[in-house]
């Protein structure tokens, strides 16, 4: 059928590098039927030690690239700097819905928390914004925030159940109990807020106080990604045999890495991976 409803719809993920295909990972579970083009903009990243205008500029190109050259009718920024920094940005320069990882998380904390005071733990620049913060103060919540910046590399060396990045996790959780025990809270909630962190959740789950609920933010901003695509996941007028899932990934560097690495957080092969010039 020609009917354009009958097309699979394109949904855009856009990360800094690859911790993003986590996000993708929970997507194809609530969107299988999507086609999906995936774009990491691994030439420039991190991310975080660049300004807010330069951060803007980058994710601008990247969401450009996703809407004009594949086609994209919504985007997730699966990124948090980029969700926290450049999400305005990027909602000026596309024509489609956009949806970044921040919110999604401050709202599943609130429906988990019963204390209204939670725990983010996140990258350095993702800390530095306070991006999470105003997200669950806005939710009605009390946040306190830490920065891990050693958990990123654990991960990327495959170390997710290693007793090293276990001992690491323990004293970061130690300190930002602390911290909140100071300031008279009492946390029964655990926001993810990197999109590497999903691969060490048993690992914390493990190591969180009994009744603390870990929220993944991926598997938030799936979810709300699904609410707003408003089930267009299956194509009108189809049968009920499941299409199988398009997935289109490209990258501005290391390709090789981002094959190499990219199907550990997706969860399978990510396949073979396009390279694309973003421009400086």
């Amino acid at each position: 059928m020609s009917d354009k409803a009958t097309i699979p719809p394109t949904i855009g993920v856009f990360d800094s590098g690859f911790g993003g295909l986590t996000v993708l990972r929970e997507l194809i579970e609530k969107l299988p039927c999507a086609r999906f083009a995936f774009i990491g903009d691994t030439a420039r990243l991190p991310y975080g030690s660049k300004s807010r205008r330069t951060i803007a500029r980058y994710a601008v190109e990247s969401a450009q690239f996703l809407v004009r050259e594949q086609g994209a009718e919504f985007l997730v920024i699966a990124c948090n700097t980029a969700s926290a920094l450049a999400l305005d940005a990027i909602q000026e320069a596309v024509p489609v819905p956009v949806l970044g990882v921040i919110e999604p998380g401050a709202h599943s904390a609130r429906a988990a928390s019963r204390t209204g005071d939670v725990l983010v733990i996140a990258t350095d620049a993702t800390v530095q914004s306070h991006a999470y913060a105003a997200a669950c103060r806005a939710q009605g919540l009390r946040a306190i925030e830490k920065a891990c910046p050693l958990l990123v590399p654990l991960v990327e060396e495959g170390w997710t159940s290693h007793p090293v990045t276990e001992e690491v996790f323990q004293i970061y959780l130690s300190e930002i109990t602390r911290d909140a025990a100071a300031q008279g809270l009492q946390p029964d909630a655990l926001v993810l807020g990197c999109t590497h962190y999903p691969l060490l959740r048993p690992l914390i789950e493990k190591e969180v106080p009994r009744g603390m609920r870990v929220i993944d933010s991926a598997e938030s901003s799936a979810e709300a990604a699904a609410v707003m695509f408003n089930g267009r996941s299956k194509p009108a007028g189809t049968s009920d045999e499941i299409r199988p899932t398009e997935i289109h990934c490209f990258a501005t560097d290391s390709v090789e890495k981002f094959e190499r690495l990219g199907s550990r957080f997706l969860g399978r092969p990510v396949g073979n991976v396009q390279l694309v010039d973003l421009g400086g």
